[in-house]
């Protein structure tokens, strides 16, 4: 980051409102702090402003055609610079950028602000129109730098952040189950967006790409686009929910008659994502839903073979699953649990994170400012061990096969979590 973008974030520091967001290709995330402490001297000539913004933002879950408010995810009681407050988990469609801007300024934030954190490909791709449009500018910061940041965070004010599935073999029977994540690293990140990325995590400034992989969210939507006609990622996952993969794949049992107990395989294992296609009658009488959901089971499949082989590599034990591609989607969330939990042998889980999508808005707003990681410092100095019932033991190398688990219980619907 230029000089002068720090100068304009210690600017920032002391003047509300203050807010981070992130700016992606499809979903732009903002996260606003609300002070409830206010001070004597918000009392003067810009406290009718703040007010305006504060009640705007605060009383309202909706806001436009995209925009809304995540209530659930709201964390109250939080300090950040010396100020007591909530923050508030704000998204809209990143198309809807100029009617944002718009308000920004009706609404007067432009007298108030000089600069906005931001993360994402949009912090460049919208530059112009911030500057141009409300006199603001973007202090851009890197997105992987504030997703750990913001992970960090929350975890830090919220004990049930950290989650796994218990029984994740069976999925449709799967429950969440808070995990002790006070002591997290080393820890394997698996960024699932558009692609995958997959870092590994050694401390809050101390990371490195150890893998990744082209097939993602983005490949997900995309063939299922092409298979099934469906035009949003939402309609895709609705698809996927009530589809059987299982007359897509080719399984196990398809080639042997049944188990391959020789080296344990399951019948119900898939032996070949989309095996059966090859065949007329098959083609004939699969659904669009197993099509979508047999694509997810690929996807997903796919990413956590990966994952686990390098958890392994790095002999490390905890693997964390973040990214817009699990956001509202808990039949991914859960295929991913039982795919860790398969090729494990169960000495791994996979970890998820209820403020999904945020942590990237959630960093920047926290990023520039130095009492956040005098604040990591100290939580992870006097945190308690995790729990045995909740930390998964170290991995073996007793499963190498590359097939993958079949979904042969999903869930009947997206509405688990």
């Amino acid at each position: 980051m230029q000089d002068d973008e720090i100068v304009f974030c210690h600017q920032l520091g002391r003047a509300m409102p203050w807010f981070g967001m992130d700016i992606g290709g499809t979903l732009t995330k903002l996260v606003y702090f609300e002070p409830k402490d206010i001070t004597p001297d918000e009392q003067d000539c810009e406290a009718g402003i703040l007010r305006n913004i504060r009640r705007y933002l605060t009383r309202n879950s909706a806001y436009g055609k995209t925009g809304h408010r995540d209530t659930h995810l709201q964390m109250d009681n939080v300090e950040i610079r010396k100020r007591r407050g909530s923050l508030h988990f704000i998204r809209f469609q990143t198309t809807d950028m100029g009617n944002f801007l718009s308000l920004a300024k009706q609404k007067g934030m432009a007298e108030l602000v000089t600069t906005v954190c931001a993360t994402g490909g949009g912090a460049f791709k919208f530059e112009k129109d911030f500057r141009d449009q409300v006199n603001m500018k973007l202090a851009k910061f890197d997105e992987l730098d504030t997703l750990i940041k913001g992970i960090l965070f929350a975890d830090m004010h919220n004990f049930t952040e950290c989650y796994y599935y218990e029984n994740a073999r069976e999925i449709v029977k799967s429950e969440k189950r808070a995990f002790n994540f006070s002591q997290p690293f080393p820890f394997i990140l698996v960024n699932v967006g558009s692609g995958v990325s997959i870092l590994a995590v050694y401390g809050p400034d101390n990371y490195k790409r150890i893998s990744g992989t082209s097939l993602g969210g983005g490949t997900f939507l995309g063939l299922c686009c092409l298979l099934t006609g469906c035009t949003t990622f939402e309609e895709a996952i609705q698809l996927a929910t009530k589809g059987d993969n299982r007359k897509v794949d080719k399984l196990v049992k398809d080639i042997y008659g049944g188990d391959y107990n020789r080296f344990g395989l399951p019948g119900d294992l898939v032996a070949s994502s989309f095996g059966q296609m090859h065949l007329n009658d098959k083609r004939c009488s699969v659904s669009r839903e197993d099509l979508a959901n047999a694509t997810l089971v690929t996807i997903t499949n796919n990413i956590g073979s990966i994952a686990r082989m390098c958890a392994l590599n790095e002999k490390i034990d905890r693997v964390v699953f973040v990214g817009n591609f699990l956001r509202v989607n808990p039949i991914s969330m859960k295929l991913l649990a039982y795919a860790m939990e398969f090729w494990s042998n169960g000495t791994m889980k996979g970890l998820f994170l209820e403020h999904e999508g945020y942590f990237g808005a959630l960093g920047c707003l926290l990023q520039f400012n130095g009492e956040l990681a005098a604040a990591l410092s100290e939580s992870l100095d006097h945190s308690q061990p995790p729990s045995a019932n909740t930390t998964p033991t170290q991995p073996t190398d007793a499963e190498t096969s590359t097939e993958c688990p079949a979904a042969a219980d999903k869930p009947n619907d997206s509405t688990t979590r």
